[in-house]
């Protein structure tokens, strides 16, 4: 009984950190750097990578693809299909190696470290994604090699001026939040704290 409760629970927690992702990307969402205004930061990792600490880096992913997904087809509909992929590539990464590691060291030092890895891991993962494959996507005609070519040369020139600083941008500002309120969070929100002692309070009661 007690492991079925603990289970709902679980799921109960990471639909609200769902839910709670993408009403942080609906309400939070702007530009950082004006060369490139499709680039927008959003606090959308903040309650995943609080979930990838409290349940491990499965249930990381899990949320990314579940939030990725339902974002792209609402509040970010107009990034589309390259907009729900990139996500769910940069997001998976992050939460993968910030997980295994504060999974391995479970300390306010694991955590930063882990933290710091992931942030460098996405940004080093977003400079493939974006070199690779953001040419085909946004070229109209992915057979016309000439304009992918060239799509990929103005990519080229995005890398270390936008897309590697703004990368890290996103991803430490999300990194740092995470740590300064994931205690707080988790021991109310994923661990019930507040609801336990409630419960044993009205427990103790005695019935009038």
């Amino acid at each position: 009984m007690a492991m079925k409760s603990e289970k709902i629970r679980k799921l109960v927690t990471m639909a609200m950190l769902a839910a709670l992702s993408i009403v942080l990307v609906y309400v939070v969402h702007f530009p950082i750097f004006p060369a490139a205004p499709f680039l927008e930061y959003d606090p959308a990792d903040i309650p995943i990578l609080i979930g990838t600490f409290a349940y491990g880096p499965v249930a990381g992913i899990i949320l990314t693809v579940v939030v990725s997904v339902i974002q792209g087809m609402t509040v970010s509909a107009s990034s589309g299909f390259m907009g729900i992929a990139m996500h769910i590539f940069a997001t998976s990464i992050l939460v993968l190696v910030a997980g295994n590691i504060y999974r391995l060291k479970h300390t306010k030092k694991g955590a930063v470290l882990a933290l710091i890895c992931g942030v460098v891991a996405m940004t080093a993962g977003m400079v493939v994604f974006n070199y690779f494959f953001t040419p085909y996507f946004i070229t109209p005609d992915i057979a016309d090699t000439a304009a992918v070519a060239a799509n990929r040369e103005f990519v080229k020139t995005l890398l270390v001026p936008v897309i590697i600083p703004f990368n890290l941008i996103k991803a430490g500002v999300n990194g740092l939040v995470t740590f300064l309120v994931y205690k707080t969070v988790s021991r109310h929100l994923v661990h019930g704290e507040g609801w336990e002692k409630r419960h044993k309070l009205n427990q103790a009661q005695p019935e009038q």
